[in-house]
């Protein structure tokens, strides 16, 4: 039987005899990549296979308690969720240049002072990657580095080994496809060997994946529903601080995030956030406000900055980075209906500091608070800070971790918190030590903060 070809979304997965200039399932462009396919030969009076395993009830079910190891850098545990996993399979992604091989040559010299690491580079010779050890100040005897790039060949050298770290997945291949290495089979192929040999031998990798011109990780979506754990590290290239945030966690909480600083001698976690996500001159100029945001088991207080401009065309323009941009049409909306601000003759650009992402709903009365202060040109009081959701009609609703979040403005130096009037009965305990303003709806909080 001979070979055929069909043409694979590197996107979504979907297959095709021929090629499409755009996929009919999801819609993107030029993303049908070819692929041989080599049929299976049929056996003959092939037997059935015997029952390995049955189904048990689960009241018989063990628990499992998973033992995490720390990985050597306090935020990267973090936004693990405690620590490494044995067994797991862990997917990191980002930008080139952002760092991703250096915090993970951080994380295999820290793992080798106890147990055996192999560091499997499909990309730098041994030598690059010693370089870059020797930039870093590692060294240790228990870090094997291996440069190969067919997953058969790199298999017998797993064997004792506790940790790998894979760079990347985009690089290796496996023999038992005939295409180029990167195709969807051989990323799909490649990373459903791994994950079987992790969960057999109870060895622990770490995935190098890259991304593609939309920040996605390239490659099918399967790759990332076979990982335990998606990380994506996020940042400017020519700027030190960086962001790791989870997309996907089977072992902990998937709105951790953890900021990083790049230096001459590696990536070392932030404990300190205020510098990052706070301005100096907040409180001196109009459209700034401050709203503590809760990131999984951590509480950050992000300053929200907007800028508004006289529109020169007849549609005014809206741009919004950390903040969807929807969310932020919508707000526009309610405070022209429900408060009487103006705002359809006035370009309005909105930043949230630090390039963290605000995808919880608790900052729409910040950023209300931000447009209002904004457009009536008076500043917000430096020591002030917001939250609350905002509804279409113009009220504000309770957020979830209420007392968590005036905790955290307490020990940021905050003296008054504007916050829903239904959160005020769990976070009555804190009115003797920050004032607190109880708002139901968004008129409100205009009147008391101007």
């Amino acid at each position: 039987m001979k070979s055929t070809t069909q043409f694979v979304c590197s996107q979504c997965g979907y297959t095709s005899p021929k090629w499409l200039g755009k996929c009919p399932d999801c819609g993107t462009f030029n993303t049908m990549v070819e692929e041989i396919v080599t049929p299976v030969l049929p056996v003959k009076n092939k037997s059935p296979r015997p029952l390995s395993s049955r189904p048990v009830p689960l009241s018989k079910v063990e628990r499992e308690h998973y033992a995490r190891t720390s990985s050597g850098i306090p935020e990267l545990d973090v936004v693990l969720g405690g620590g490494i996993v044995k067994g797991s399979l862990v997917l990191v992604g980002g930008d080139p240049g952002v760092g991703k091989s250096t915090l993970l040559t951080q994380v295999a010299a820290h793992l080798a002072k106890e147990q055996k690491v192999l560091y499997l580079s499909a990309e730098e010779s041994c030598s690059q990657v010693k370089l870059r050890c020797e930039r870093l100040h590692l060294d240790s005897d228990n870090l094997l580095l291996l440069n190969e790039t067919c997953i058969e060949n790199a298999e017998e050298s797993f064997l004792g080994v506790d940790y790998v770290i894979i760079d990347s997945i985009q690089a290796v291949y496996t023999e038992s496809l005939s295409s180029s290495a990167g195709s969807v089979g051989q990323v799909r192929e490649c990373a459903s060997k791994l994950m079987r040999i992790a969960k057999s031998r109870g060895i622990t990798f770490f995935i190098i994946g890259h991304v593609t011109k939309e920040g996605t990780l390239a490659g099918p979506k399967v790759l990332e529903h076979i990982m335990d754990t998606v990380l994506y590290f996020e940042g400017e290239r020519f700027e030190n601080f960086k962001i790791l945030r989870a997309v996907k966690n089977r072992f902990g909480s998937v709105q951790e995030v953890g900021v990083f600083e790049m230096t001459g001698e590696g990536i070392f976690g932030v404990t300190d956030y205020s510098s990052l996500f706070l301005s100096d001159s907040r409180g001196t100029a109009a459209g700034a406000a401050v709203t503590p945001s809760e990131t999984g088991n951590r509480c950050m207080m992000v300053e929200i900055q907007t800028l508004m401009a006289k529109t020169q065309y007849g549609l005014p323009r809206r741009m919004s980075l950390g903040v969807d941009l929807n969310r932020l049409i919508v707000l526009i909306a309610v405070l022209e209906k429900r408060c009487g601000i103006p705002l359809g003759n006035q370009d309005v650009y909105l930043n949230a500091m630090g390039g963290i992402r605000l995808n919880e709903p608790s900052s729409e009365l910040a950023i209300c608070a931000a447009l209002a202060s904004a457009e009536k040109g008076i500043p917000i009081d430096k020591y002030m800070a917001v939250f609350g959701e905002v509804g279409l009609t113009g009220e504000v609703r309770g957020v979830n971790f209420a007392d968590k979040r005036v905790n955290e403005c307490l020990k940021m130096g905050f003296k008054r918190v504007v916050l829903p009037s239904k959160n005020m009965k769990i976070c009555e305990k804190f009115k003797d030590k920050i004032d607190l303003v109880p708002v139901t709806y968004v008129t409100q909080m205009i009147k008391e903060l101007f």
